[in-house]
Formats: structure tokens, C-alpha cells, sequence
């Protein structure tokens, strides 16, 4: 079987019924990978297809979002930002300006502002769901992927928590 849709066309069912498609979106000067994945094609909904298109779309305000739900965690010592950013401290030492878009001399913005958004998985089975809907990958270094922050969304878009997957 398979589920057509305006936006990512044909999206066909492997032989164990899940779905999955991927492309490649332009956000400012990087690239970003999108997928799209479901374990069971049944579980998905035209209305979540239409709601990941849209988040797709508006990737850029995601993104801005996601960004400002960053910030709102460094006055946290505890928070899995602030934890993130002190470990990436720690690991790079000097050389981290070498990773950051500007020196302010505030480094946990500093951090903020110069991590790449690598990816946004979106989870179309859970449209409506308690689980995150699409997740979002960012990392100082992008060739060091171990070491990275997710942010998790809703199927409305608002933030339902950021954590690191080190």
C-alpha cells in the first residue's frame, strides 16, 4: 500500500508496513536533513502529513523557537542546556570559538547562537500523541555528532522539552 500527499508525494510501505521519506532543506547558509518516518503507515493521518509539511515550511520559525527554548534554560545551572554548554566548554577549551558565529563574551549565547541544526525527525504516527511529533537534532560540531541537543515538538509546534543525547 502506499499514502500519496501534496507535499511529499507517493510515500510508499515497506514490506513490514512503515513509511519513511527524506530530503534535504536549505535554512540560512546549511543544509538540514528531514526525515519523515512511521512504523505503521496505518497509524498515519492525512492530517499529520498535512501538519508536517507545514512544520517543514516553517522550519526557519522552528527553529527560532527551539532556539529561544534554549535560552530560557540557561539561567538553570541544573538543565540539560547548561549541562550541554559546560561539557562543551570543558571538552574544546580555547579552541570553541573556533566553533562559535560570534564572540560576545557571553558564551552560553554564543553556544546557543552558532549550534547547527542537523536534522528534524518527524514521527508522523504521533500526531496528536503524548510523544514528541518531531525532533530536532542541533550540535556545535557537526562532525561530532555524539554530542547534541534534541528538541522535542508537538504536532501544534509549541516545545515539549529539550534534552541532550550525549
Amino acid at each position: 500500500m502506499a499514502i500519496e500527499h501534496d507535499y511529499f508525494g507517493l510515500l510508499e510501505s515497506g514490506p513490514d508496513g512503515s513509511i519513511f521519506w527524506s530530503d534535504q532543506v536549505e535554512i540560512g547558509d546549511q543544509t538540514v536533513t528531514v526525515d519523515l518516518t512511521a512504523p505503521d503507515q496505518e497509524d498515519v493521518s492525512p492530517a499529520a502529513l498535512d501538519v508536517a509539511a507545514a512544520m517543514i515550511s516553517s522550519i526557519e520559525t522552528i527553529d527560532l523557537s527551539a532556539r529561544n527554548a534554549m535560552v530560557s534554560e540557561i539561567s538553570d545551572r541544573t538543565s540539560e542546556v547548561t549541562e550541554f554548554i559546560l561539557q562543551q566548554q570543558e571538552e574544546l577549551g580555547e579552541d570553541i570559538e573556533s566553533f562559535l558565529v560570534d564572540v560576545s563574551g557571553d558564551t552560553h549565547m554564543d553556544v546557543i547562537r552558532s549550534l547547527q541544526l542537523i536534522s528534524m525527525t518527524i514521527l508522523a504516527d504521533e500526531h496528536g500523541g503524548s510523544d514528541p511529533f518531531a525532533v530536532l537534532e542541533y550540535a556545535l560540531d557537526p562532525d561530532s555528532t555524539d554530542e547534541v541537543l534534541l528538541v522535542n515538538l508537538t504536532s501544534d509546534g509549541s516545545i515539549q522539552s529539550v534534552t541532550s543525547a550525549d
